[in-house]
């Protein structure tokens, strides 16, 4: 058996997809013609609650889109400091936006907003101005945590005092939704641009939103022309993210579920070490005694695939082509490479 648990971006569409996606009605979206995509378009705004949304190759690109929209060369912007757009973006910002990226801490998933507050920036002739606070729901490096709802007025008034933007990366948002059983718009009605991955765990085989004003997504469609994301008769790509949001958030439901029994089967093994407390959705993080990439070869001569992220931190994530037999056999995997280390 194999079972990847690298990402969930190596989900597969569906079958329903695949249909879906073979009978698009298209026309070419650089005109704004591809009626599917603008179907699209339409109900993703109306589920986050904004006025308008644009449809992006990747949900890097719309993060980018967003930065460019809101910021001008020589403004700074606050990210926190295990973000993925810090770290897995190739300074996107500095390099497309001509900006400064300062960090703000984020322990265990949670921010404090008077660390947010104690680095805005007031420009004068030595020093950038902040002008764009982003946010990350769910966390990727910090496990898959979710920002807790009540905390988006805080930072609403912190943004609206300082004459800021908010950017929400919010790549696995529908994951945060289904945890917590609330709408995406406690979250979303609070920032002024949002970003939603639907080639994550929505199975999708491509394909971000970016959310927010109708000035914006005007601006924002010029942008991603700019950045090479100007695509044609793509509604072929978005008739499988319609029927995703038809059939694929709720069963993520299920991801989670398989999260919390991975995380707790392996726990209770030697040599590693999980922080239930922030397996919050389909994330496991791993911290290990042996050296990782040493635990990730291992695991991979027993079918089970993961990423190490860190010199003794793996990550796991569960997504729609993991079933229950494939957890139990990746915990199976997890304890033969524990015997096998005989670390303690």
């Amino acid at each position: 058996m194999r079972v990847d648990l690298r990402s969930d971006t190596v989900t597969h569409p569906t079958p329903a997809m695949r249909q879906a996606m073979a009978n698009a009605e298209v026309g070419d979206d650089v005109f704004g013609e591809d009626p599917t995509v603008n179907r699209l378009q339409e109900r993703v705004a109306e589920m986050l609650g904004h006025e308008a949304a644009l449809f992006t190759p990747t949900g890097t690109m719309a993060n980018e889109i967003a930065i460019k929209v809101w910021t001008q060369p020589m403004d700074a912007i606050l990210v926190d400091e295990e973000s993925h757009i810090l770290h897995y973006e190739l300074a996107g910002p500095a390099v497309l936006s001509g900006v400064q990226m300062d960090t703000y801490p984020i322990p265990h998933g949670r921010i404090d907003p008077e660390a947010i507050r104690r680095r805005i920036r007031i420009a004068d002739d030595h020093t950038p101005g902040t002008r764009l606070l982003c946010i990350e729901n769910t966390h990727n490096r910090c496990g898959g945590t979710i920002l807790p709802p009540e905390q988006m007025p805080v930072l609403r008034q912190i943004a609206d005092s300082h004459g800021l933007r908010i950017h929400l990366d919010g790549a696995r948002l529908f994951n945060a939704s289904v945890a917590l059983g609330v709408s995406p718009q406690v979250w979303t009605r609070y920032a002024d641009s949002v970003m939603v991955a639907f080639s994550k765990g929505l199975c999708c085989p491509i394909g971000s939103a970016l959310v927010g004003s109708r000035a914006f997504i005007q601006e924002a469609h010029r942008v991603r022309k700019l950045f090479g994301g100007g695509m044609r008769q793509v509604g072929v790509l978005a008739a499988a993210c319609l029927v995703a949001l038809d059939t694929m958030i709720d069963r993520l439901a299920e991801d989670h579920r398989r999260a919390r029994r991975l995380a707790e089967a392996i726990a209770e093994m030697r040599g590693f070490r999980v922080d239930l407390e922030t397996v919050q959705t389909n994330m496991v993080y791993v911290e290990t005694v042996a050296p990782a990439p040493e635990v990730e070869r291992r695991l991979a001569e027993h079918g089970v695939l993961c990423l190490a992220l860190d010199p003794h931190r793996l990550r796991l994530v569960t997504h729609h082509d993991v079933d229950d037999a494939g957890i139990e056999h990746a915990i199976r995997a997890f304890r033969a490479v524990s015997d096998a280390l005989g670390v303690h």
